[in-house]
């Protein structure tokens, strides 16, 4: 017999949290709820292209700005290229950081693209707000 204690593995695991990607086709096509999809973005990576310069790199040829943002890296690539430059943060930080009147898109060349415009992302401040302040 062997010493020690081996690693069992639970008899009913804890179920993982749906993936950005999960949230974003359940949303678009209606399966899930608005303040669902907003929690599992809150907390989950968000892939962005980078330029030069710190910061977002935002696309104005949109009747108004808004940002490019991915569920994945391979999301991303498939938009901006396999040598593209990019920075990861979370949900709540793109909500954070967002300049105000931007709206972003989540997946540009994907199966279930995404676009929040300026107000939605104002909503999803407010929520995010009553969340945290109640």
């Amino acid at each position: 017999m062997g010493g020690g204690y081996g690693q069992q593995q639970p008899l009913y695991p804890e179920p993982s949290p749906p993936s950005l990607a999960d949230a974003v086709r359940a949303f678009t096509t209606g399966q899930t709820s608005a303040e669902d999809f907003q929690q599992v973005f809150a907390t989950s990576k968000v892939y962005c292209p980078r330029g030069d310069n710190p910061g977002f790199l935002a696309l104005h040829n949109t009747q108004q700005p808004v940002i490019p943002m991915f569920t994945s890296l391979k999301e991303l690539r498939r938009y901006a290229g396999k040598e593209s430059k990019y920075f990861v943060i979370t949900g709540a930080e793109v909500i954070d950081l967002l300049p105000t009147g931007y709206g972003f898109v989540l997946d540009m060349e994907g199966e279930h693209r995404m676009v929040f415009d300026a107000k939605a992302v104002e909503q999803m401040v407010d929520f995010a707000m009553r969340r945290m302040y109640g």
